[in-house]
């Protein structure tokens, strides 16, 4: 089976480089008998965007059947985010009309597309992802009806400072629940654009409509 694969490493990386991730491949390689016909790198790259040089062009020559499989040493080489995880999965599995099917192993945590077990804790991800894209979807739209409930005005008129929605979500990505974040500022005296208090809902909202 031909393979490419896919390297990637950012400016914060210390003990998972390059080399070692090649070595783990050209290792799994050799031991199942797959012809690496190129590697793709991605040096100095982030893992939260799923569109990368490298990793573009990886999927690129495979949807053009220069290979059928993809290996990647580690998850999180590939993708930090489950959504779009999934997304390549899809994109594997179901390709545009013109474009050839590939298949996908990572190594470490071991999801392996070429056998049945492994297609079946792909599809497992693909579930999670619709269901926690379904449960965010839910949660947004209490939030918005019960900030219309508490009097906020909602849409293009509701213009929140950027500086304190910046610190909304810095403070939301400690941890803090949407409660606690209202109740500091409150706290601080800083008001809403209407001059009212905040409210979790309001916070909910202020953070979805600036995502």
């Amino acid at each position: 089976m031909k393979c490419i694969g896919y390297l990637r490493v950012s400016t914060t990386d210390q003990d998972y480089g390059i080399e070692v991730q090649r070595a783990l491949i050209e290792g799994e390689a050799e031991r199942r008998g797959w012809t690496i016909v190129g590697w793709e790198v991605d040096a100095g790259r982030t893992g939260k965007k799923i569109s990368r040089p490298g990793l573009d062009s990886a999927r690129d020559r495979l949807a053009r059947g220069e290979a059928s499989l993809l290996v990647v040493a580690k998850l999180d080489r590939l993708s930090r985010s489950v959504a779009d995880f999934t997304h390549l999965i899809r994109e594997a599995t179901h390709p545009a009309r013109g474009r050839k099917p590939w298949r996908l192993v990572v190594l470490d945590p071991g999801i392996d597309m070429t056998t049945p077990n492994g297609r079946l804790v792909a599809n497992i991800l693909m579930s999670v992802a619709e269901w926690e894209g379904d449960i965010i979807s839910a949660r947004t739209r209490d939030a918005l009806a019960q900030a219309k409930l508490e009097g906020v005005k909602l849409g293009a008129d509701f213009q929140m400072d950027p500086k304190v929605v910046t610190r909304m979500r810095r403070l939301r990505s400690k941890g803090w629940s949407y409660a606690r974040i209202a109740s500091h500022l409150n706290a601080e005296g800083i008001p809403t654009p209407n001059g009212k208090r905040y409210h979790g809902s309001t916070v909910n909202y202020a953070i979805n409509r600036a995502a």
